[in-house]
């Protein structure tokens, strides 16, 4: 997987790709990170990016010409998308991770100040995403999430790929809770089935606790996974 991410910020997106998981991912060539400033394709002799909106109103608006020629410069793979981060987008859920993660490619656009020119939009037509229904300063959060999100569906990134299997949303449901040492912490102890070494208790007890804990805190993604089982 590469990921190209047009941004301002180059790093925020650089140091959280430096560190933890996301380094060994990427010094172990899972996948490669290229960051582009638009800044350095500004045609303007002082560097600006962005100018005050027609028709009057707050804050600035990004210029076309720096972030379309800096898309332009970013070498296109044959299976690639093109994302652009804007709480306008469709919400970034597991199915959509899992379905960006089939690609070879993705470049993003991070957006800052008041948003895009709606001509970048049409010119490069992007698919946008949005993490959530509220407004951030840029867009390289949300950019940061869609790595960490993608990457964590690519071989060699965890170091065993149950983790991935395991976590919240992969079945449509929470993800069960964990314990580790000690057994007994002030006075919350582990549950004894997870200490008795039957993993089809086990398992039996982690999928209960998934349904419980799914009806408690999303009974909406409750309701839809009892639908689809039919239990």
């Amino acid at each position: 997987m590469r990921f190209d991410v047009l941004t301002l910020f180059p790093e925020i997106i650089e140091s959280y790709c430096g560190v933890s998981i996301m380094k060994r991912a990427k010094e172990g060539e899972v996948f490669s990170l290229n960051t582009v400033n638009p800044r350095d394709y500004t045609e303007d002799k002082h560097k600006k990016v962005d100018d005050t909106p027609y028709g009057g109103g707050a804050g600035m608006v990004l210029m076309p010409q720096p972030y379309v020629d800096a898309y332009d410069s970013v070498e296109k793979l044959e299976n690639s998308i093109t994302v652009m981060l804007s709480p306008q987008g469709e919400p970034l859920n597991e199915k959509l991770v899992i379905d960006l993660a089939q690609y070879s490619q993705i470049i993003m656009l991070c957006g800052h100040y008041e948003g895009f020119d709606e001509r970048i939009r049409d010119i490069i037509k992007p698919k946008e995403i949005s993490v959530g229904d509220f407004v951030l300063t840029g867009g390289e959060l949300p950019a940061l999430c869609l790595i960490d999100a993608v990457s964590r569906k690519l071989n060699g990134t965890l170091g065993r790929r149950e983790s991935a299997e395991d976590d919240s949303f992969s079945n449509g449901l929470l993800e069960y809770p964990h314990y580790t040492k000690p057994r007994d912490f002030r006075g919350y102890k582990v549950p004894e089935v997870l200490l008795n070494g039957n993993h089809k208790d086990i398992n039996e007890f982690r999928f209960n606790q998934q349904l419980e804990r799914t009806k408690i805190k999303r009974p909406d993604l409750y309701e839809k996974y009892i639908k689809k089982a039919d239990l």
